[in-house]
């Protein structure tokens, strides 16, 4: 406790400077603890969301003997039907408040009667934009659903009251709300886990180098005080526990002044939202766990650091007052690069060759390995790549500013390569979260020109039939009937599919058929598909048909003529081996029971939005598949883009922040140097070079590194998410515009260490 008294002492007593310095690493902490408070936050607002969203889920009694609800007269039912609303979820749930006693969801009072209708805030915004959207919401509004019922502020979700007549074939009874989990959670958790190791990566990385400039701020000046206590017979640990007296200091005061910086944006940023992710301010509210491990984390490294940064002046006193040349920097520090950039190698090679790993469990721990390993080891790999580089160049050169440049990097290293680091790591972050955002657009994207829409038509009627097929914005459509089949294992019965069109609509369906006939059955033929086996030309298959309490079994024989036809890459829409009847070969007035109607229309997502709300206007309770557009997959991908913004806003900032930090100390380090040139007789001009040189050079191997060991990274995570981009060629231009951007803006800070005005005082002081 003396030791850390003294340097407390020190550091009041120090002089103005001193005090400014303290100040800085106070605030430098505050602006990092704020940003790793932010990072281990995230997941507790998903967890808040995933909760509310279990709570509000219908349930039931399950009857144990027949695996399914257990269900009364007397018992309430319900529907769940969720739809596309652009990217958007919209979820509507259709209630029939039965005579047995049932608790409201949360976030409503009572059980909505049939003609009511409680939606959330956002979604009562968008009703009275968009009269179109009624058809999907019968009722008269009666309430708005208050937060405990919602997921986010901006969820689109709906109660719709019902009559049990009114409700579709597929409702079930409700006996409460609530389950243990979400059944559509925000994130799925492997998503999540692409969100963490990116994060890691694109803050948590950046982070702990910026943690650790604020912690070493006035090196220099600081190394040479700790020599001088050591020399008046302070003990090696005690002059490492003086040093870190003052990082610790700093990193507390500033994880307070972080946390409650946090704190003030959460309220803000909750109310405002970020595009596509909103929460409630209470969910962003800090837990305790994240308060102790920023309250502790972030002093523990500065205690770390501080003792490390004071080893030099504890062990040798006399050469740091004597301003001895440095030792050359150890290449112990290169090891973490060998095992990551093995890994990462490993699996460039793997997409190379065509050999792409399927073992998602084994990646997903090698890859966040692999990038912290190469980062870690791309920070240790620049003092001793730029010692060696200067050492060459201040040989080869005949330059004399860059000669005097690179002799000072060659003396001392670490100096410039404090204002590079941020920056460097800052780049290497941006590229890989370029390839995350890469594969979640391969996942995304709808690169089809078609879009199909799936309606079984057990409870359709003929008249919603055709009303569905005339619907605005659907050009094509076809019946698909399945034949009939058994349950029994041991006596399986072969079956196929019919499809019931006009050649004319397959023709707006399929992107190429040849010679079809109307006015008979053929089988559909893609060379490109395995045919199926039970399609035999020749064998018959029965279709079971009803026409009210009349059953009629239509015998379907597989025909052999064939017309060849082509589907899109990636999605068939029809089997090789199904076989295409007329719609005259259905008995007038029967229905199908096993079939389903396919609707189709163009992927232009205002088309796809209007067709979803005609289908919507003819029945509200009509299940839709919407095969391409899964739109809980959609949402979450939005959800991940936002806090992969919100990642790579933070990485931006911290970084920028280390490159302020690290120039404006080194400006303060470097000013005794200067102004003995300045004296010496050096111009003002050869100084500015000098200094520019001094940080542009070692910033720009840096960078050419990052840029390198960046796009492996990213190729290797491409590799391992198993889509069909590895190399993204497009991606490097942009990324070599920001390493040419950070270098600019870091020669530009190097210009205000050469002033005009001459002070000798700084060199007799030193």
């Amino acid at each position: 406790m003396r030791e850390l008294a003294l340097g407390l002492r020190l550091l009041m007593g120090a002089g103005r400077g001193s005090r400014v310095r303290f100040l800085l690493m106070v605030v430098g902490s505050a602006v990092g603890v704020s940003c790793l408070a932010v990072v281990l936050t995230i997941p507790g607002i998903l967890a808040a969301q995933d909760a509310r969203k279990a709570a509000r889920q219908p349930g039931c009694v399950t009857d144990p003997h027949r695996y399914a609800c257990a269900a009364s007269a007397r018992d309430s039912y319900g529907v769940v039907r969720t739809d596309p609303y652009g990217s958007e979820p919209l979820t509507r749930v259709f209630l029939a408040r039965g005579s047995k006693p049932l608790e409201p969801p949360p976030g409503l009072r009572d059980i909505p009667a049939p003609g009511e209708l409680y939606v959330s805030p956002r979604l009562s915004e968008v009703l009275r934009r968009e009269s179109r959207l009624k058809q999907l919401l019968p009722g008269a509004e009666r309430g708005i659903i208050g937060p405990r019922g919602l997921a986010h502020p901006d969820e689109l979700y709906a109660y719709i009251g019902s009559r049990k007549d009114q409700l579709a074939v597929d409702s079930e009874s409700v006996a409460f709300f609530g389950h243990e989990h979400a059944d559509s959670p925000t994130v799925e958790p492997s998503t999540l886990d692409i969100v963490r190791f990116t994060l890691a990566g694109v803050v948590l990385l950046p982070l702990a180098v910026f943690l650790s400039v604020c912690a070493r701020l006035s090196a220099a000046a600081r190394t040479r005080r700790l020599a001088a206590l050591r020399l008046l017979g302070l003990s090696i640990k005690g002059t490492q526990r003086v040093n870190a007296a003052e990082t610790v200091a700093a990193a507390f005061l500033g994880s307070v002044l972080g946390l409650g910086i946090y704190g003030i944006a959460n309220q803000l940023i909750a109310r405002v939202g970020v595009p596509g992710f909103k929460w409630y301010p209470s969910d962003g509210a800090l837990s305790l766990s994240t308060a102790l491990v920023c309250l502790v984390g972030c002093p523990a490294l500065a205690w770390f650091v501080g003792r490390a940064s004071a080893r030099k002046a504890a062990a040798d006193p006399l050469a740091v007052r004597r301003s001895a040349v440095e030792r050359a920097p150890g290449k112990w520090g290169l090891l973490p690069l060998v095992p990551g950039l093995g890994i990462v190698l490993g699996y460039c090679v793997a997409g190379a060759t065509g050999h792409a790993p399927r073992d998602t469990g084994l990646s997903s721990i090698l890859m966040p390995l692999a990038v912290l390993l190469v980062g870690a080891g791309l920070v240790m790999l620049l003092p001793v790549f730029s010692r060696s580089l200067a050492r060459r160049a201040a040989r080869s050169t005949h330059s004399i500013s860059l000669g005097l440049a690179m002799r000072r990097n060659e003396v001392e290293p670490g100096g410039a390569l404090r204002v590079a680091t941020g920056l460097v790591v800052l780049v290497f972050a941006a590229s890989l979260a370029q390839g995350v955002l890469i594969e979640l657009d391969q996942v995304s994207k709808n690169t089809l020109p078609i879009q199909q829409y799936n309606v079984p038509l057990e409870g359709v009627t003929e008249e919603k039939q055709r009303a569905l097929q005339d619907v605005k914005g659907v050009r094509a459509h076809a019946l698909v009937l399945g034949s009939r089949t058994n349950t029994d294992v041991d006596h399986v019965v072969p079956s196929i599919y019919a499809v019931v069109a006009t050649c004319d609509h397959l023709r707006g369906i399929l992107p190429r058929i040849d010679r079809c006939v109307d006015d008979r059955p053929v089988r559909l033929w893609d060379p490109t598909q395995v045919y199926e086996e039970d399609s035999k030309p020749g064998a018959s298959f029965l279709f079971d048909m009803r026409k009210g309490n009349d059953r009629r079994a239509v015998s379907v024989e597989v025909p052999r003529e064939t017309v060849r036809f082509s589907g899109y890459s990636g999605w068939p829409i029809f089997s090789s081996g199904d076989v295409l009847l007329p719609p005259s070969a259905l008995p007038e007035g029967f229905r199908p029971d096993r079939a389903t109607l396919h609707l189709y229309s163009s992927s232009a997502p205002e088309t796809v939005r209007a067709v979803l709300d005609g289908i919507g206007g003819v029945d509200p309770t009509t299940e839709v598949g919407t095969p391409g557009v899964v739109v809980t997959s959609l949402q979450q991908i939005t959800v991940v883009k936002s806090l992969l913004g919100i990642g790579m806003v933070l990485g931006l900032v911290i970084g920028v922040a280390a490159y302020l930090v690290a120039a404006t100390d080194r400006a303060v380090e470097r000013k005794p140097q200067v102004t003995a040139l300045s004296l010496l007789g050096a111009r003002p001009r050869t100084l500015r070079a000098v200094q520019v040189a001094q940080v542009v050079v070692p910033l720009a191997v840096g960078l050419a590194l990052a840029v390198v060991l960046g796009k492996l990274a990213e190729s290797s995570y491409l590799v391992t998410g198993g889509g069909a981009v590895y190399w993204d060629g497009a991606g490097i231009p942009l990324l070599l515009a920001c390493a040419l951007g950070a270098v600019a803006v870091a020669a530009l800070g190097a210009l205000p260490l050469v002033g005009r005005r001459i002070d000798p005082e700084l060199i007799r002081r030193d």
